[in-house]
């Protein structure tokens, strides 16, 4: 018996785009497994996030590998996966390729002011608003090259995850 190919959606974007939410949508709407990147980071990154210190890359990439091998136990179970993880250079997303199964990639685009208000609102969260600017300035679109859509955010959480689904079966 044919099982089909297992693959991975990675939902991205900076701070406040609603990665975790649509991933859930989108995990629940696909029957798969969701992988909250979020809660692979080392404490140290946390810790440093939360006093309001942006990331390097030297810390990223310890974090970028983890979510890289929790897709790759789940494709080795045979599971595909939803994942949510703000992957905002070319060169994190080419790390998270490297999983075993088809990697794709949903880039939630929300206006920056929008994303402001957002973040400004959230409770309960460790990433200051202080770091959205520089996510900003580190976010590379994703490329025609690369497996992925981009999902310009106009409503809800199921609007967003309803015009995913579309522009990853078209």
């Amino acid at each position: 018996m044919d099982t089909a190919p297992v693959e991975h959606l990675v939902v991205m974007g900076v701070s406040g785009t609603g990665k975790s939410s649509v991933g859930r949508g989108l995990a629940a709407r696909l029957d798969r497994t969701f992988v909250e990147g979020d809660d692979l980071h080392p404490a140290a990154n946390v810790a440093k996030m939360s006093s309001g210190t942006a990331l390097t890359d030297e810390d990223r990439w310890p974090w970028l590998e983890a979510v890289r091998d929790a897709m790759t136990a789940h494709a080795r179970a045979g599971r595909s996966t939803v994942t949510a993880c703000s992957a905002l250079r070319r060169v994190y997303r080419a790390t998270l390729t490297q999983a075993q199964g088809r990697v794709r990639f949903v880039l939630l685009d929300v206006p920056p002011e929008l994303l402001r208000e957002r973040v400004a609102r959230r409770t309960g969260h460790w990433m200051p608003p202080s770091l959205l600017d520089s996510q900003l300035a580190v976010l590379e679109a994703l490329q025609t090259d690369e497996d992925g859509v981009t999902v310009h955010v106009r409503g809800d959480v199921d609007a967003t995850v309803t015009e995913a689904l579309r522009l990853l079966r078209s």
